[in-house]
């Protein structure tokens, strides 16, 4: 059995990893630590674990943690790089924070607006897009989870940016509140989000560079501008993009294209119609639909994913099956919530 921990147990992330984490055959979650309500159960927060997971929540403990086979870093960023560089090189580490997902310290810096202090293991940490990059991830001791606006985004361009104006590409996001995190915050208690509907960040969303990075080493020069508006549902991402074509293409060419790109990849559904939230909250997968404005000369796609699942813990799970060469879908068999 791998010896698994979760650092961070008590956020959405972290919550969402451990019921992930129950249901898989070779794993054993032996540690849950947190910053701030060591010392409880975690029925005390979460009684729906009650008879399954009774369990403490520990301090935040290096050595015990390198004991352990691989470790879950569901902390926010600049949290987890402080962890990250007193751990790595003894206990593979996936992190669902931000600190790992740039390669440049600079960019990393200006859009952050802290201090990078764990620089060396930049060039270390492999971006953990399974779709796009198996091989690294399976070598590596160092996993930066991607965002989830990003993978919403990246999905449905990667097979297609040889096709399309780089410079021209638009987003528009939409997430459920829990992408936020589970901290008290103002602008998200029930009365500012219930029957309402609102853009923040247009930009200047600190996912824009990841998603200009990573695309940019398929095809170099992206350029994006990114939208993320907040929907008054708990979970879900639905991202409409956009881009000029600069050659011309029929829908089911590009229909073909992707599902030719993605035809081993499980989790990415290339959909004939355009797909919608119900069909993946819940689940690990991203569904993508293609539409091409003639008039104009623009290729849209649509994805949906689970912001908390493919956009979070079910794509850390991935990752974590990758690297130590078990099944990509193992514990991850899960149907998506509908009604």
């Amino acid at each position: 059995m791998i010896k698994v921990g979760i650092v961070g147990i008590t956020g959405f992330a972290g919550l969402e990893l451990l019921k992930i984490l129950l249901k898989h055959r070779f794993i054993q979650v032996e540690y849950i630590s947190s910053r701030s309500e060591n010392g409880k159960n975690l029925t005390d927060i979460y009684p729906q674990f009650s008879n399954i997971f009774d369990t403490k929540i520990e301090e935040i403990d290096t050595e015990k943690i390198k004991s352990l086979d691989v470790v879950f870093l569901a902390l926010p960023h600049t949290i987890s790089m402080e962890i990250a560089k007193n751990l790595y090189g003894s206990v593979r580490i996936i992190d669902l924070s931000a600190d790992f997902r740039l390669s440049s310290v600079d960019v990393y810096e200006k859009w952050y607006n802290k201090k990078h202090t764990a620089a060396d293991l930049l060039k270390k940490a492999v971006y953990g897009l399974p779709e796009l990059n198996k091989e690294k991830i399976a070598k590596s001791n160092l996993i930066a989870n991607p965002g989830c606006y990003a993978t919403s985004i990246i999905l449905p361009l990667s097979p297609i940016l040889d096709y399309i104006d780089k410079k021209s590409i638009i987003a528009d996001s939409a997430s459920g509140v829990s992408g936020a995190g589970r901290g008290v915050k103002s602008n998200l208690q029930f009365c500012e989000v219930n029957e309402n509907f609102k853009a923040y960040s247009v930009a200047k969303h600190r996912h824009t560079p990841e998603v200009e990075e990573v695309l940019s080493s398929i095809s170099d020069g992206v350029k994006i501008t990114f939208s993320p508006h907040l929907l008054p549902l708990q979970r879900g991402i639905l991202s409409t993009v956009y881009a000029k074509l600069n050659k011309s293409i029929e829908k089911d060419e590009v229909f073909d294209i992707c599902k030719r790109f993605y035809k081993n990849e499980f989790f990415v559904r290339i959909k004939k119609e355009l797909p919608s939230l119900n069909s993946v909250r819940g689940s690990n997968f991203c569904d993508i639909g293609i539409e091409i404005d003639e008039e104009n000369n623009r290729l849209i796609m649509v994805s949906a994913i689970d912001n908390l699942i493919k956009g979070a813990s079910g794509q850390a799970v991935q990752n974590m099956n990758i690297m130590f060469n078990l099944n990509e879908e193992e514990g991850l068999e899960l149907l998506s919530y509908y009604p």
